[in-house]
């Protein structure tokens, strides 16, 4: 049987550029294919056959040139072969090379950057979560490539509450994440749901990116535009995403965001705030703070030691979600960061960070919310 390696599929990347097969095993070179009309690549997911039980070495040759090649040490590739399992699998990096190793059991194995979050899982998700009780759905328009930007709202508060995930649609742990939000916020019987839905109306855009997500984008839309470079003056021609989601917030205003996304070289869940904007005031970093602290107080997946520099007074991009979110509605804002790594604090041998962990994590964060929703 031939040796194949495709990625013809939704979210898939990789370019094979030569596969050898000999006596001694299988080794291909490959190299991931950028983000459409965009410099960005990083994210990679392939699917590899008719290998089962050979010794296999995948070389993506352009690991040195991708967007943060400081995300390659100490980084695993995820492996499954049934498509609901994720392993980390036998990863090395050197001289711009990434290399992959595995003897894979099955005929068909993929292979990914992370665990990948498809649309038509994102479709399903929606499709569950409109149909709960009390969960109402909206579709505010289409993007480039003609898929729906999707946003579910609940609750009967006053707070006005964003969710909001995957603006960089290569993180794909961010949508995992927001699978976690909603089945802890649709759970009728959940405290922190029941409190949340009483205190606050809160607003969820599961994936911001539909169309860079199925085209195998790391970092870009369907025109290779980084969302989160444009909440200062979002266009329809280049960034509708964000368009339809600014003037949903104009609607409703906000007084709580989070912006979920995942960071490729830093080995922890961190979160980052809105220092630098012009308006800042005293209660929005207190309440920031206190949701920090009292997040790693409740959970040892989070930690406040490592993370972005904080932007000097008014010196804040007001181009980017979070600092605009805080700057024109005064809102508290965050942007959550998920490793592609692992957590060094607690690492896991078998699955590094994790879907399951994404959805447990996106659980506390909620309860944290649920324990100052009355003082934002």
């Amino acid at each position: 049987m031939t040796i194949s390696i495709s990625s013809g599929f939704d979210s898939g990347n990789i370019r094979p550029l030569s596969i050898t097969d000999t006596p001694a095993g299988v080794r291909a070179e490959l190299e991931i294919v950028t983000d459409h009309q965009s410099d960005f690549y990083q994210w990679f997911h392939f699917r590899l056959a008719n290998a089962a039980g050979r010794e296999v070495e995948l070389a993506i040759v352009n690991g040195g040139a991708s967007a943060y090649p400081d995300g390659w040490p100490g980084y695993s590739a995820r492996v499954s072969e049934d498509r609901e399992n994720w392993y980390l699998a036998d990863t090395s990096y050197d001289n711009g090379t990434l290399t992959i190793r595995l003897t894979p059991d099955s005929n068909a194995v993929w292979i990914a950057y992370f665990a990948p979050y498809s649309m038509e899982r994102h479709h399903d998700l929606i499709a569950w979560a409109a149909s709960q009780p009390g969960v109402a759905h909206r579709e505010l328009g289409l993007t480039l490539d003609g898929q729906p930007m999707d946003l579910l709202t609940l609750g009967e508060g006053p707070k006005q509450v964003w969710l909001y995930a995957r603006q960089h649609p290569g993180e794909s742990m961010a949508e995992w994440w927001m699978e976690g939000a909603l089945e802890r916020l649709c759970d009728e019987q959940d405290p922190v749901a029941r409190l949340l839905r009483q205190k606050a109306t809160i607003h969820l855009v599961p994936n911001m990116n539909p169309d860079g997500s199925r085209r195998g984008h790391l970092r870009t839309n369907a025109v290779g535009v980084n969302l989160n470079r444009e909440w200062h003056e979002p266009t329809a021609d280049k960034s509708p995403e964000v368009l339809m989601v600014r003037n949903a917030m104009d609607a409703t205003g906000v007084d709580f965001a989070m912006d979920v996304h995942g960071d490729e070289a830093i080995p922890a869940v961190f979160i980052a705030g809105f220092d630098g904007i012009p308006s800042i005031t005293a209660k929005q970093s207190d309440l920031y703070h206190r949701y920090r602290d009292t997040l790693a107080a409740r959970t040892p997946d989070f930690q406040t030691r490592l993370g972005y520099p904080v932007a000097a007074a008014g010196k804040a991009n007001l181009s980017m979600s979070t600092n605009q979110v805080a700057e024109r509605f005064g809102a508290v804002a965050m942007t959550l960061e998920m490793p592609f790594k692992d957590n060094d604090d607690l690492p896991d041998a078998d699955y590094g960070w994790s879907p399951a962990r994404s959805i447990q994590l996106a659980k506390d964060c909620l309860a944290v919310l649920a324990e100052m929703i009355e003082d934002i």
